[in-house]
């Protein structure tokens, strides 16, 4: 049964990373990687390569996920740096809920992104929304390695009012 997943994985990866440039187009972001904006500056990053944006006391979001560890779209509802609600949007990602999968926030997606960094990791790069948060995240530690690969897709990102 998982042998057979594993054949479309590559194929699913390859359309999420279309989908992301897409979304990433569209939705007016810039798709720059975390290295070029240590070097650039943008308001939303901060010296040494890490996002200054904050997360909001209250957003969802869906959360596309392609890792050995979490496969899905979920949407994702967080509140005070934590999750608070998850629902599985695909087979999946139902699956994981009912199994109890962590499902990370935005700021736990950047956490990974700057770990990554920090471990000098093959891939660690992000593009981002205008606002600031990241709209997708591209992780990989070891070229050699063929399960270490993370791809994050971050859309219907929508902070709860202030207030």
């Amino acid at each position: 049964m998982s042998a057979a997943r594993h054949p479309a994985r590559p194929l699913s990866a390859a359309a999420l990373t279309g989908a992301a440039l897409c979304l990433v187009t569209a939705c007016g972001g810039t798709a720059q990687s975390v290295r070029s904006h240590v070097a650039g500056g943008p308001r939303h990053t901060a010296a040494g390569g890490t996002t200054a944006w904050r997360e909001p006391a209250a957003y969802g979001y869906t959360l596309t996920s392609t890792t050995e560890v979490l496969a899905g779209r979920f949407r994702v509802q967080v509140r005070d740096g934590k999750v608070t609600g998850v629902a599985g949007l695909d087979e999946d990602s139902r699956r994981q809920v009912r199994e109890r999968a962590e499902v990370p926030t935005i700021g736990g997606l950047l956490r990974q992104l700057d770990q990554a960094r920090k471990d000098h990791a093959e891939t660690a790069q992000a593009w981002y929304a205008t606002d600031g948060h990241p709209v997708r995240i591209s992780l990989d530690w070891s070229r050699n390695a063929v399960d270490d690969e993370a791809l994050y897709l971050v859309s219907a990102y929508t902070p709860a009012p202030t207030g």
